[in-house]
């Protein structure tokens, strides 16, 4: 069975270059850009940049996290990967570093309660405790480019980025013990990170220095 296509629904072009990092936050989107090493908030219906900070390395990924915002950040020569919490009335935080599993994993998700990175090469997501040891493994079988809980269901941006990249959304329950993960969507361009704003999802097209909201297709 042919999948649907995703319904774009905007095109916005990105304040920095290689955006990378996306969350959304109260009523602001947080962008943040591989390769100026710098996060912005975004208004998303002017699109105009509210604030901008310097974090303390590459921000791979974000999600929101009651009140705070919490960042994969490469750090150092071998870009080891660690997780940092970020108050936007404050900064980041230098005491609250966790160190991601074997100094890998990308993209985050959270279910008001607990924390999970995904990790590109081992083609997984797991959950991660307050100390940063993985408390459970859920199998993704693609490389993932992104997730993000909505409605108690994690919805995952998964392909590969071989022969021009290859991408599609699919959905998975947590709550079963060995969740089945369910193509939903062909995601027809290159896409690095997801969010989800209430209404629609939002993910990063790096190469094209864009961000672009869609929904599902009916």
């Amino acid at each position: 069975m042919k999948l649907p296509t995703i319904i774009e629904q905007g095109r916005f072009p990105s304040p920095a270059p290689a955006p990378q990092a996306l969350a959304w936050q109260g009523n602001k989107l947080w962008m943040g850009s591989r390769d100026l090493r710098r996060i912005y908030a975004i208004d998303s219906k002017n699109w105009k940049v509210l604030e901008e900070k310097e974090p303390p390395g590459i921000p791979w990924a974000a999600v929101a996290t009651n009140g705070t915002i919490c960042f994969t950040i490469g750090e150092g020569p071998d870009d080891d990967r660690y997780i940092r919490r970020f108050v936007p009335e404050i900064g980041f935080s230098q005491q609250d570093k966790i160190a991601c599993p074997e100094f890998t994993g990308s993209y985050l998700s959270y279910d008001g309660q607990n924390l999970y990175l995904s990790q590109w090469y081992k083609h997984r997501i797991v959950n991660l405790d307050t100390s940063g040891d993985i408390s459970r493994v859920i199998n993704i079988g693609a490389e993932v480019s992104g997730h993000a809980f909505v409605d108690g269901m994690i919805y995952v941006l998964r392909g590969t980025e071989r022969n021009g990249e290859s991408w599609t959304i699919a959905r998975l329950n947590p709550r079963e013990e060995k969740p089945e993960v369910t193509d939903i969507a062909v995601v027809p361009f290159a896409c690095r990170s997801l969010t989800f704003d209430g209404e629609r999802f939002w993910a990063n097209h790096r190469a094209a220095n864009e961000i672009v909201s869609f929904a599902m297709p009916l």
